[in-house]
């Protein structure tokens, strides 16, 4: 069995090269979109590496540990793959081309630093699916209700990103705001979706009966991750470049729109 400080500094320090990879593959193919792909892929490799490593007192993976790994490998394909294929057939990320304009010569020395802040990132977020997997408990309701936050969230996200590649795939829509399907209940709704999947991991983790008090840890997921969306790199350099790029039609998208929970505004009188 691998001590835990010591399997926490290795997924950490994996986290950091596949970061210093993804920076060298921006650098070479001067697109920045591919590092959401390689985050994505290296998250889901530190999600199955801490499901799969052995826990204390057990020989094999459990049945829980055999989930989450199957779970995160999932997730992680769903959303590297949708982002490759973006990267591949598309433009450079509104949020890296500004980067690009705003730090200028300057970009790639910030881009390398900014990739190792996103690695210390992911080394968080996935302390969250080591949690979830050694939870010592047997499976039971609240790991199917774990289940089905994961289903709804992968499938949402799906959806959402779907509907915004059909929109953006037609050429009467050019330099028009997305406002049909989900994205009429709300601005991001694949953030939403991404977020919501975080919360499955502490319920698989939490232990309401005190047996497993560490599982609590697993909150910081959803937390991290709502932070990281709704404040720092999601939605804020988005809707700037949004604001640019479309003006008063997005501003008229905002007031009518809630930019996290798809849920109807409510109308004021």
């Amino acid at each position: 069995m691998i001590p835990l400080p010591v399997l926490i500094l290795g997924v950490t320090a994996l986290l950091s090269v596949l970061m210093m990879l993804a920076w060298a593959v921006q650098r070479r193919l001067n697109n920045a979109g591919w590092v959401d792909a390689v985050w994505t892929f290296a998250l889901g490799i530190a999600g199955v590496i801490y499901a799969l490593a052995p826990a204390p007192g057990i020989a094999w993976p459990g049945a829980r540990q055999i989930l989450v790994a199957v779970l995160v490998a999932l997730w992680s394909l769903r959303l590297g793959i949708y982002l490759f294929d973006r990267t591949r057939h598309g433009p450079e990320d509104v949020r890296y081309a500004q980067f690009r304009r705003d730090w200028g010569a300057d970009y790639q020395r910030r881009m390398f630093w900014f990739l190792q802040i996103q690695a210390a990132a992911a080394a968080l977020l996935a302390v969250s699916m080591l949690m979830a997997a050694r939870n010592p408990a047997p499976l039971g309701v609240q790991d199917g209700l774990a289940l089905l936050v994961l289903v709804i969230s992968v499938a949402g996200a799906g959806i959402a990103d779907a509907q915004l590649h059909r929109f953006r795939s037609n050429p009467a829509n050019r330099g028009k705001v997305c406002d049909t399907g989900l994205w009429r209940l709300s601005r991001h709704p694949n953030y939403f979706f991404e977020w919501l999947g975080w919360c499955a991991y502490p319920l698989f983790a939490i232990s309401l009966d005190g047996f497993y008090p560490q599982g609590w840890i697993a909150l910081s997921g959803p937390a991290a991750m709502y932070w990281l969306l709704v404040y720092v790199s999601g939605i804020p350099p988005l809707e700037q470049q949004m604001l640019r790029s479309r003006g008063a039609a997005y501003q008229a998208y905002q007031a009518r729109t809630r930019a996290f929970v798809p849920l109807p505004k409510a109308s004021t009188p």
